[in-house]
């Protein structure tokens, strides 16, 4: 089956996004790129810090509300009827939840040509960057490194410890 869809999964500073970007580059075919970032900025401005949004803890820790939920589950079928409709999607994905977040998509992508990309990075790099950024709670970097990748099963991994964007992207279109 055709790729139709590639979903990368990688805790915050984990290099997802520059991998998509480059990505974007070297696959010959126009690809269009949803991050959950972009989606966490689309949201309104009252659903940052409340019970039903989403709410970020000092030591780096993310919770989410039934609203957020309710949201992200219309974004989520959303991307998969762009790719249903013919246009070619890069996932940009922290899965938060592990393998519950990979089954969500799995269920909203059912029957298209998904390819499922880990990206790894070691959590003390991660950190490195996330304080580099300075557009991250502290501590998000290393608490997600492991924890977005329990139980998920991927086709393909990448590790970003001491491989550049521009690298991964090339091994991932290679299995496109």
């Amino acid at each position: 089956m055709t790729t139709q869809v590639i979903v990368l999964n990688g805790g915050s500073s984990s290099g997802n996004s520059g991998i998509v970007r480059c990505l974007q580059e070297v696959l010959p075919d126009p690809w269009m790129a949803f991050g959950v970032d972009s989606f966490v900025d689309a949201l309104p401005a009252k659903m940052q810090g409340s019970d039903g949004g989403i709410s970020f803890a000092a030591d780096g820790g993310v919770s989410v509300g039934a609203e957020f939920r309710a949201l992200d589950a219309a974004w989520t079928e959303g991307i998969a009827a762009m790719a249903r409709a013919g246009a070619r999607i890069i996932v940009d994905d922290v899965f938060l939840g592990g393998a519950h977040s990979q089954q969500r998509w799995q269920k909203a992508l059912d029957g298209l040509g998904v390819l499922w990309v880990g990206v790894r990075c070691d959590s003390a790099v991660a950190a490195g960057r996330e304080i580099a950024r300075g557009d991250r709670v502290r501590g998000m970097a290393a608490s997600q490194a492991h924890l977005v990748h329990e139980g998920v099963r991927y086709d393909l991994e990448v590790d970003t410890t001491h491989t550049e964007s521009l690298v991964c992207a090339r091994t991932i279109a290679g299995h496109v």
